[in-house]
């Protein structure tokens, strides 16, 4: 049996009908189909291509429950049979991110005068944010653009997700295992499976009221 794919829907489609879920049939994800979103997921940018977010795919009851606790006992993590936890890595630029700007030059993307210069570059942007407290909201973003591909890449395939908030950072860090760690962000948590719902569009705001030329406000 082939396993599914991602449908290669039109891109406008996919995100105008895409809606938040928070009931989940048990159905199983396959693993090939998680894998394969995770990794679309992972093909988002990110700031100097340091990559400096990750996924954590719960499926286990046991740590089910553990968000489920996280999160107030919300109905997601209970009903959907897959929890993804975005992390944000702070702390990724003060690490070794060679094999970034080995990939990068032996693919052909970045000469190797660019990515020779790409680890002081970075150092220098990173110290700056650094002394600004700004390492944790860019990773934040990093991991959050990841987290939105995710969300259109599941819609594609069929599959409901939503973004979710009400969550102690502290109990999610527990429940993946990185307790303690100052340097680790929870950025977002997003149920995956099957809708046991369908829900309308609540529109949008009038785009006069949101969308502006050259200078903010109407």
């Amino acid at each position: 049996m082939t396993a599914p794919s991602v449908d290669h829907a039109t891109v406008s489609r996919i995100i105008r009908s895409r809606r938040s879920i928070r009931h989940y049939r048990p159905d199983p994800v396959p693993a090939a189909l998680l894998a394969e979103l995770v990794d679309l997921a992972l093909e988002a940018p990110s700031s100097f291509n340091l990559q400096a977010r990750s996924v954590v795919t719960v499926t286990s009851e046991e740590g089910r429950r553990a968000l489920t606790a996280a999160t107030g006992g919300q109905p997601h993590p209970q009903e959907a049979p897959v929890m993804l936890v975005f992390v944000a890595e702070s702390a990724a630029w003060r690490e070794d991110r060679d094999d970034v700007w080995e990939t990068a030059t032996r693919r052909g993307a970045w000469s190797e005068r660019f990515a020779a210069a790409s680890p002081e570059d970075t150092r220098l942007f990173y110290e700056d944010l650094a002394s600004r407290g700004l390492e944790r909201e860019y990773a934040v973003k990093d991991a959050m653009i990841a987290a939105s591909f995710l969300m259109i890449a599941a819609e594609a395939a069929g599959l409901a997700t939503s973004p979710m908030n009400g969550w102690d950072e502290g109990e999610v860090k527990k429940a993946i295992g990185i307790d303690g760690r100052d340097d680790l962000h929870i950025a977002l948590l997003m149920p995956l499976g099957h809708p046991a719902e369908s829900r309308l569009h609540p529109g949008r705001r009038d785009r006069a009221l949101t969308c502006f030329r050259d200078a903010y406000g109407r």
